[in-house]
């Protein structure tokens, strides 16, 4: 049997060589993760204030300016103030925005598909279930309420 710090180890490893793929996968697309994770965000609940972009990519909310300028000066995202409270932005997608990020979650699906193709479906689904436990009681603990987690 493994030793936990065995475990936190390889967990740590498999962790990091998804980080860096998911950083090649971005590169024909010149995306920092962080522009390509904000981009997502964008895309899955747009319209959306730059304070919940930080929230979903865990950094403060002064950090994802920069984040939105690199974003909107190539195209992908427009600012616009919010229709509820005209002090406030919202940002949504242009439609190369659009594009882009459904060009990079198909070029992530293909690469993870590439990564977990060692595991059978089986332990895929084990895989992923352990996970989700992970993560649900690390959140019912306090331990880590950060902000919303998005994939």
């Amino acid at each position: 049997m493994e030793r936990p710090d065995e475990l936190g180890d390889l967990f740590l490893r498999a962790a990091r060589r998804v980080r860096r793929r998911h950083t090649d996968v971005l590169e024909p697309w010149g995306l920092s993760p962080h522009e390509g994770r904000a981009l997502g965000v964008v895309g899955r609940h747009e319209p959306v204030r730059p304070g919940v972009i930080a929230q979903h990519l865990r950094i403060a909310p002064r950090s994802v300016t920069d984040v939105l300028d690199a974003l909107e000066q190539r195209g992908l995202v427009e600012r616009s103030p919010d229709p509820d409270d005209r002090r406030a932005l919202v940002i949504r997608l242009t439609e190369a925005g659009l594009a882009t990020m459904k060009d990079i979650g198909q070029a992530r699906r293909a690469d993870l598909a590439d990564f977990f193709e060692v595991l059978s479906d089986a332990d895929r689904a084990t895989l992923t279930d352990l996970l989700i436990r992970l993560d649900r009681e690390a959140d019912s603990s306090g331990r880590h309420l950060l902000g919303p987690r998005d994939p």
